[in-house]
């Protein structure tokens, strides 16, 4: 008999509960509304027609919030016609002058991010407060471990997860004073394990719905695995509310990626779960390319399906049987199951388009109900 004293104990799993709402154009952030997918636009935001053509983009691929860098006059002036133009709410982000924040609310951006301690005296933030409540715009304190203030890293010996986190608390406490609490707060390092603890510290002192993020992760392979592992952390303890993917590149991965973390988890539904094996020497067919025709077909499905494509006589019948839809190849033919009911037999040639098919008629009457 094992020693039960060889077996480690199961970490302890704490759930946020009771945290506040905060609406943002019919978005709801926080007390128990599905996590918000959202992702920034790479493009000049002075460029109106590619902005909102990637805004666009975005949207199509599932995102609900869209952020947009503001860095001049010119920017903010241009938010006129891409909040006229875009049909999602979108987020401006703003650092250092205040008089962006105002034109920026004015345009018609849905939400805000600032961090009131660096656009200058009380006054300045007070005008900027009075704009977001008048317009009910909530505002995203957005701390990164790259830009702390030397006092917080003097204090703390460098980028550490308590500095994060008294750095955001301060810059609540001043909107706080203020007597506005539409606040969500982000605290994002680019070291997975620096920001996992910070979203626990900070869980565990304000009720303010959590924005996550790893910040600068990276170019799409390892930026996948440094979000997924840090986010599914803090998703799998019941911690955040909303979260961007930060990837170096086509900003329609980040969308891609945050979907796959949140599906994962069972948190989010929407799209298609692809569930493939990942081939051995039992395999005799082109799994492989078989299996990235069928997720490359499929991205235009948003219903929840659970799709298998399976190569491997011990698992492979099983499998395609468990999901919604589900092939299963042998050397010569494929066969099609739904729901777990045999449903046909095809040529290897034709399993693609046998099950893409399959699922879209699946989608099609799940639409209709």
């Amino acid at each position: 008999m094992m020693d039960k004293t060889l077996i480690p104990a199961r970490p302890k799993t704490t759930f946020r509960t009771g945290t506040r709402q905060v609406q943002v154009r019919g978005l709801v952030m926080g007390g128990g509304a599905p996590i918000v997918v959202q992702s920034m636009t790479n493009t000049d935001t002075r460029d109106v027609s590619a902005t909102v053509e990637q805004i666009k983009e975005l949207h199509d691929a599932g995102c609900e919030l869209i952020r947009l860098a503001v860095p001049d006059e010119a920017a903010a002036l241009a938010l006129h016609d891409i909040c006229r133009l875009a049909d999602v709410p979108l987020v401006a982000d703003i650092h250092f002058d205040y008089k962006l924040a105002l034109l920026s609310v004015e345009a018609g951006v849905s939400k805000l991010r600032i961090n009131p301690g660096n656009i200058g005296h009380r006054g300045r933030v007070q005008t900027v407060v009075s704009a977001a409540r008048e317009r009910a715009v909530p505002i995203r304190i957005g701390v990164n471990a790259g830009s702390l203030a030397r006092p917080m890293l003097d204090k703390y010996g460098g980028r550490v997860p308590m500095a994060l986190v008294e750095s955001a608390l301060e810059h609540v406490g001043i909107l706080e004073d203020l007597g506005f609490h539409d606040i969500v707060i982000s605290l994002k390092a680019s070291d997975v394990k620096t920001t996992v603890a910070a979203y626990q510290l900070m869980a565990e002192r304000v009720d303010y719905p959590l924005h996550l993020g790893i910040t600068e992760a990276g170019t799409p392979f390892h930026g996948t695995i440094k979000s997924s592992v840090g986010l599914g952390i803090l998703l799998a303890l019941g911690i955040g509310d909303t979260l961007r993917v930060s990837l170096t590149g086509n900003p329609v991965k980040e969308v891609e990626v945050a979907y796959g973390i949140l599906r994962s988890l069972g948190l989010r539904q929407e799209g298609i779960e692809i569930i493939s094996c990942p081939t051995c020497g039992r395999c005799q067919v082109d799994l492989i390319a078989i299996a990235e025709a069928v997720e490359s077909r499929l991205q235009h499905v948003h219903a929840p399906l659970r799709v298998a494509v399976m190569g491997c006589p011990v698992n492979g019948p099983g499998e395609a049987k468990d999901a919604d839809l589900g092939i299963a190849a042998g050397k010569d033919n494929v066969v099609l199951f739904r729901q777990g009911t045999l449903v046909g037999q095809f040529p290897v040639q034709d399993g693609v388009d046998a099950l893409v098919k399959a699922v879209e008629d699946e989608a099609s009457r799940q639409a209709e109900h």
